[in-house]
């Protein structure tokens, strides 16, 4: 399956995520306020602002399946970078109006205690949550995904959202009522802390940064490639769900042309076989020998 099947596919994923949030936000805001619950209407909050994550990501998506033009000659797969880092503005914004209203909520004369029908919606959502998780992951990991990947765990912070939001209304049925707007501000503070973990991953990748460790890993198989003197140099970045390596190596320099091509192509194919990399530019030089 090429790159751009790839993204077809995830496309589902994103779908999956949209119905189930747009259904699941529209529960708990109705339920929230009818029962009065600041822990699930902030659940409710939590989500609208994962519906519009998760259009970003659709949109980034099909940008991302635009071939190469004459100004992109790279393709646009970094379209749904862009896309995660306005929705890590938007999720950071409603999280701190969460956090607003919930402190706020603590300064009144009297917390009343929510109905139990909130309790059993926030567990509910947490179980349906629980199965789109379970679903996008799965998806993810056949088609190498980060994009559906970073989804799923959005999808999977959300049950835990649910269950704590379960958790602080059963308890402020036993007269402790201060446990829901409790709640509610640990809600704010995960939307933000998930905002921020989008934000620095997104930003990461457009100012073409890259995972060391991952790094150290293609910098050793490169090395294991046989016919490989030395790398004299290497570097990757992120474009999109891609990864793009360039490395100079060294060989041996009585090798021909064809020889030294040989060597290019099996670590074209290594990186292909162990780490799902199929864009490596391989600059071969000879390996310096004293006379």
């Amino acid at each position: 399956m090429d790159a751009y099947n790839e993204i077809r596919e995830g496309e589902k994923g994103a779908w999956v995520s949209i119905i189930a949030y747009v259904c699941l936000s529209a529960l708990k805001l109705f339920i929230g306020f009818t029962a009065g619950s600041e822990a699930l209407l902030a659940d409710g909050l939590n989500n609208t602002t994962d519906i519009i994550a998760s259009f970003a990501v659709l949109i980034g998506l099909k940008i991302s399946r635009r071939p190469p033009d004459h100004d992109h000659k790279y393709g646009h797969f970094r379209a749904e970078t862009v896309a995660a880092l306005v929705a890590s503005f938007i999720m950071i914004a409603v999280g701190a109006q969460v956090l607003y209203q919930a402190v706020q909520k603590f300064f009144e004369p009297t917390i009343s205690t929510p109905n139990m029908i909130a309790a059993w919606t926030a567990l509910f959502s947490a179980l349906v949550m629980m199965f789109v998780y379970r679903y996008n992951i799965r998806l993810a990991r056949r088609i190498n995904s980060h994009a559906i990947t970073a989804a799923a765990q959005d999808n999977r912070s959300d049950a835990l959202v649910s269950i704590g939001a379960f958790i602080g209304i059963v308890g402020s049925q036993f007269g402790l009522p201060w446990l829901d707007p409790l709640t509610a501000t640990l809600v704010g503070l995960i939307i933000v802390k998930t905002a921020w973990d989008i934000f620095k991953d997104a930003s990461h990748a457009l100012t073409d940064g890259f995972d060391e460790k991952e790094l150290v890993k293609i910098k050793q198989t490169v090395a294991d490639t046989p016919g490989v003197e030395s790398i004299k140099d290497i570097k990757a970045r992120i474009l999109g769900n891609n990864v793009l390596v360039d490395v100079t190596i060294q060989v041996n320099g009585y090798l021909n042309v064809v020889e030294s091509h040989d060597i290019s192509e099996e670590i074209e194919d290594r990186m292909l076989t162990e780490h799902k990399i199929s864009h490596i530019h391989v600059h071969i030089e000879p390996i310096e020998t004293l006379d």
